[in-house]
C-alpha cells in the first residue's frame, strides 16, 4: 500500500427530511448573506427552493438567487456567479441540485474569494486556489459525488475545453443528502449518475498496483452495490432503499476512499471529457462509451487486474485470466446497456466520425501530443487514438 494523506471535511446530512436542517447547517458554517445556485428550474417547481428559502428567511440569512446552470457546467456561467455574489457580498454559496450545480458553486466560490484572477486561470493550472468562500450544498440527484469531492469541473464553451481542478478547497463545508429529494430523476439521467458513480470507483481500482486489499474489497463492494441498487432504482425511482443506498455510493465513491494507497487512473473521465465538451454529451454517457474502448486498448498491460475485476464484481471464475479479462469486460457493457446507456459514438448521437474529427479528440485531450493521460497505461496521442477509433462505431 502506498502512502496517502487523507481528510474528507465535508459534513454528511442524510436522510429522510434532511434539508430542514440547512439554515442550521448555513449558520454553523458562518453564513450569513448566501448566493443559492441552482440549475433550470426543477428545484423551484419542486417547491424545494421556497421551502429552503423560508428557512434562510426565518433564521435573518439574507440570500439571492443564481439560476441556470448548465448539465455540463459553463465558464460564462460560472464567471456571472463570480460577479453575482461580488456585489451581494456573499459568503457562502449554497448549491441546489446536483453535480453540475455544485462545480458551479465551487468555480463562484473560488472566484469570489480571488476577484483579482479570472477564474479559467485556476482550471488551466496558471494560477493556485489558495483561498475560497465555504460550499454548502443540498443535493438532489445522486450521481456526480462533487457534493464531497474534491472535484470541480468546467467546460469553456467558445473553445469546447473541459477541465478538471482537484484541489481540497474544492471540497464542500456540508451536504445536505435526502433520497427522497431524488424520487422525481428522469429515467435517462439517473441511469447516466449510476454509471457516473460506478465510474469514479472503477477508474480508481484499474491499477497495476497489486496487494492494496482493504481498499480493493471496499472498491469492489461499492461497485457490486451500485450494480444491485442501481437495476432496483431504474424498475421504482421511489424506492428508498435502492435511492438511498445510490446516493451514498456517489458520495463515497468520490471520496478518494476507494483508491487510497494507490494512484488513481482517471483517463477514461479524460477521454470522455472530449465528448462533453465538443460535442455537449452528458458526461456519464461519455464515460459508458469510453470505458470499454479504453479496456479492449490496456486490458493485456494487466490482465491479471481485470481478470481480478471479473470475479469479485461479476463473479466471472471461469477461463484463463485473460478470458476472466474479457469476461468482466462484457458483463459490464451489459450492465450499462441493460441501464439504456450507449456504448458507441452512433448509439450517443454523435454518429461515426471521420479520421479529422478523431484526430481532433486525441489532439484536445493529449494537448496535440505534449502530454499524455492516466498512469494505468499513460494515454498518448496514438493510444488516444486507437480508443476513439474503438469506440468509432
Amino acid at each position: 500500500m502506498n502512502n496517502f494523506t487523507y481528510c474528507v471535511p465535508t459534513e454528511i446530512i442524510f436522510g429522510r427530511g434532511a434539508e430542514k436542517e440547512t439554515a442550521a447547517a448555513v449558520k454553523k458554517h458562518g453564513g450569513r448573506r448566501v448566493l443559492v445556485v441552482f440549475g433550470g428550474g426543477s428545484a423551484k417547481k419542486s417547491g424545494l427552493l421556497d421551502t429552503i428559502e423560508k428557512q434562510l428567511d426565518a433564521a435573518d440569512i439574507r440570500f439571492e438567487e443564481f439560476g441556470g446552470a448548465q448539465p455540463n457546467p459553463t465558464l460564462s456561467h460560472a464567471r456571472e456567479g463570480v460577479k453575482r455574489a461580488a456585489t451581494f457580498g456573499a459568503d457562502l454559496i449554497l448549491a441546489v441540485g446536483g453535480g453540475s450545480v455544485i462545480d458551479t458553486a465551487k468555480a463562484i466560490a473560488h472566484g469570489a474569494a480571488n476577484l483579482d484572477t479570472d477564474i479559467w486561470d485556476f482550471w488551466l493550472g496558471k494560477k493556485k486556489v489558495e483561498r475560497t468562500l465555504p460550499v454548502g450544498v443540498v443535493l438532489t440527484i445522486a450521481a456526480a459525488g462533487s457534493e464531497t469531492s474534491d472535484s470541480s469541473v468546467l467546460t469553456d464553451e467558445t473553445t469546447g475545453k473541459k477541465r478538471g481542478l482537484n484541489i481540497a478547497l474544492n471540497r464542500p463545508a456540508f451536504a445536505i443528502m435526502n433520497p427522497e429529494l431524488t424520487y422525481t430523476i428522469p429515467r435517462a439521467q439517473l441511469a447516466a449518475g449510476i454509471a457516473d458513480i460506478f465510474m469514479h470507483t472503477l477508474d480508481r481500482y484499474m491499477t497495476k498496483e497489486m496487494g492494496n486489499h482493504l481498499t480493493d474489497r471496499i472498491a469492489e463492494a461499492l461497485m457490486k452495490n451500485v450494480v444491485r441498487f442501481g437495476k432496483k432504482a431504474m424498475t421504482n425511482h421511489r424506492d428508498y432503499e435502492a435511492m438511498s443506498e445510490l446516493m451514498w455510493c456517489g458520495s463515497v465513491s468520490h471520496t478518494d476512499f476507494t483508491g487510497l494507497g494507490r494512484t488513481k487512473d482517471f483517463s477514461v473521465h479524460k477521454l470522455a471529457h472530449e465528448l462533453s465538451g465538443k460535442y455537449g454529451v452528458t458526461h456519464g454517457e461519455s464515460l459508458t462509451v469510453m470505458w470499454p474502448a479504453w479496456a479492449r486498448e490496456v486490458y493485456l498491460d494487466a490482465p491479471e487486474r481485470f481478470a481480478q475485476y471479473a470475479e469479485n464484481v461479476w463473479g466471472a471464475t471461469v477461463g484463463t485470466v485473460e478470458e476472466k479479462a474479457r469476461a468482466g469486460i462484457r458483463e459490464t457493457e451489459e450492465f450499462w446497456r441493460g441501464l439504456g446507456l450507449p456504448l458507441s459514438f452512433t448509439e450517443i448521437g454523435i454518429g461515426e466520425l471521420d479520421e479529422t474529427a478523431i484526430a481532433a479528440l486525441a489532439d484536445s485531450c493529449t494537448d496535440d501530443g505534449k502530454k499524455t493521460v492516466g498512469v494505468f497505461r499513460p494515454i498518448d496521442r496514438e493510444t488516444a487514438l486507437a480508443i476513439y477509433r474503438r469506440a468509432n462505431r
